[in-house]
């Protein structure tokens, strides 16, 4: 990868400390091909231009919260694949999904330039996926699973089994995967006190507690290599 020119990598840069809590400055490096002495230069250069940086001694930056910028300008191609991912993700079983999306892609249409909305608009029309073709909802709790996993809130849900038993259950949300159109909620089973997958269109109710847990010390990738040991095939988890 070439280096980018500075004043490209100032601004890309920018982007990544709003995209992140917490940037190295061997992530930044790495992403731009270029020492760390040049971020730390690049870094000095944002703060003395009056970007508010906050340095985490050993851990790396961040910009100082409530700090926003103004609206970035989209390429033609990202704009065009940000309408691409709208037409597939509107086809999603998940309406909570669908519907968040279609907030979130609103206000970025908002910032686009006339020009560019007509390109958009045009390619909105000539775009279609043939998975879906009947736009079926079967679940409505992706968008909820999301917050409290990130938040660390217990879940409570009914859910209806493979096995057509209904079961009440208090599970602890680990991660989210998607597998042929369905969403599966990987979690720690209270009731079987281990991990267990959990399909969304299964769970008949659901409600998140204001009750936290303590979160799995492992990660996403550490668990599919248990499975992969226990199972053969990750991510084979027993479905409840």
């Amino acid at each position: 990868m070439e280096e980018k020119p500075r004043l490209s990598r100032l601004t890309a840069i920018l982007t990544q400390l709003q995209s992140k809590q917490l940037l190295t400055a061997r992530k930044i490096a790495e992403k731009h091909n270029v020492s760390i002495r040049t971020i730390y230069r690049d870094i000095k250069t944002l703060e003395n231009s009056g970007i508010p940086i906050i340095t985490v001694e050993g851990k790396g930056f961040s910009l100082v919260d409530g700090f926003n910028l103004p609206p970035v300008m989209f390429t033609e191609k990202e704009a065009n694949a940000l309408i691409t991912a709208e037409q597939l993700i509107l086809k999603n079983k998940d309406q909570s999904f669908a519907i968040e999306y279609q907030n979130a892609i609103a206000k970025i249409k908002a910032i686009l330039q006339h020009s560019q909305k007509e390109k958009i608009e045009f390619l909105a029309e000539k775009i279609h996926f043939r998975h879906n073709t009947e736009n079926q909802k079967t679940s409505n709790h992706l968008m909820s699973i999301q917050s409290a996993l990130s938040h660390f809130n217990l879940i409570d849900i009914e859910y209806h089994s493979l096995q057509d038993k209904n079961t009440k259950r208090t599970i602890e949300p680990f991660a989210l995967y998607s597998t042929q159109d369905n969403w599966l909620l990987i979690a720690i089973c209270r009731l079987r006190n281990d991990f267990r997958a959990f399909r969304l269109d299964h769970i008949t109710t659901l409600t998140v507690l204001n009750q936290h847990f303590e979160p799995q010390k492992i990660t996403l990738q550490e668990y599919f290599e248990i499975c992969k040991q226990k199972y053969a095939t990750p991510p084979d988890i027993p479905l409840s």
